[in-house]
């Protein structure tokens, strides 16, 4: 089924806000004026405590790496973005590498109940894990619009499509929304911009009471964006933000935000506490592995925000919000 003309679809396909689209030209201007910074062949992991059992209304998140996150609550286990595959690519010889195994193993997961999908591009949507997840866990996958197909193909059963603001209960007491992000979708076999994109904030609880998480999905700063998730789902307890995959800024600044524009985005959301993500785990663009670590202590800094509002989980790591 075509969905509806809006503000985000054409009729045909689906835009953001401001230039987002890079040509070919561009990526073969990046290409030959590239200098990219080498990562290190392999990053050895420090072993962690497994995540803690969550009490009462507690989130506990766990981050796997990348964009990958583990969520564990009493009214039900979520998991975002899930790759556990060597490679961000279509191709398991070729494409970006992992530098670091995930952080919990495939076969560690406890019961998923919902998998979260933000978006097609190969460092979010993976269908040899998908595929796993699938078979092992048989969880309810929710997603975009026009991303089920990459789901049922891979075998998933249960399939929910959300456009921006669309909400959902997966379980009791839990509500999910799909939330605007600046970005863009691209997969072989697909037009550019076919399948929509998006973050996802999870209510959980009664309202007076409720906890709050917002997963934000790749994007580009957008600040009318994030103060509008704020202003229709209230203030998250906790967000995770990317703040890798940034340089250089003149290609990557309409999809992919800083670490300084990551406070930002922190702030406009009026999070209580935020942990970054999309760092580390894959090389995709020309910063070093550490450098959003160190740029996101400096914007705090000059943010005048403490480490423990926005921090960084090492691998397996498990924060309790």
């Amino acid at each position: 089924m075509t969905p509806l003309r809006s503000d985000h679809f054409n009729g045909k396909t689906f835009f953001s806000r401001g230039h987002v689209n890079r040509n070919w030209l561009e990526v073969l201007r990046w290409r030959l004026t590239s200098r990219g910074s080498r990562w290190p062949a392999r990053v050895e992991l420090t072993p962690q405590p497994p995540p803690p059992a969550p009490r009462g209304d507690e989130i506990v998140a766990t981050w796997i790496g990348h964009a990958t996150w583990l969520v564990q609550t009493t009214r039900g286990n979520f998991l975002f973005d899930p790759v556990f595959s060597e490679r961000a690519s279509p191709l398991q010889w070729a494409g970006p590498r992992r530098a670091h195994p995930p952080g919990l193993a495939l076969a560690e997961l406890p019961r998923i109940d919902t998998v979260f999908l933000s978006h097609d591009h190969y460092d979010h949507c993976d269908a040899p894990t998908l595929r796993r997840l699938a078979a092992d866990h048989a969880p309810l996958f929710v997603t975009p619009l026009r991303n089920g197909d990459l789901l049922t193909a891979v075998g998933a059963q249960r399939v929910v499509e959300l456009d921006w603001w669309q909400t959902l209960s997966p379980a009791a007491g839990v509500e999910v929304a799909l939330t605007p992000t600046r970005h863009w979708s691209n997969r072989l076999g697909a037009p550019r911009n076919h399948r929509l994109w998006g973050g996802f904030f999870l209510t959980l609880g009664a309202a007076a009471n409720a906890k709050r998480l917002w997963f934000a999905g790749d994007t580009g700063y957008d600040a009318d964006s994030f103060r509008a998730i704020a202003a229709r789902c209230g203030a998250p307890d906790l967000a995770l933000i990317p703040i890798g995959a940034y340089e250089p800024r003149w290609f990557m600044a309409p999809m992919h935000m800083n670490p300084a524009e990551a406070v930002a985005a922190h702030r406009d959301v009026g999070a209580r506490r935020s942990v970054a993500m999309h760092w580390g785990t894959f090389q995709l663009t020309d910063e070093a592995r550490e450098a959003p670590v160190e740029a996101l202590a400096a914007a705090r800094q000059a943010a005048a925000v403490a480490e423990g509002e926005f921090g960084v989980l090492e691998p397996g790591a498990s924060i309790v919000a």
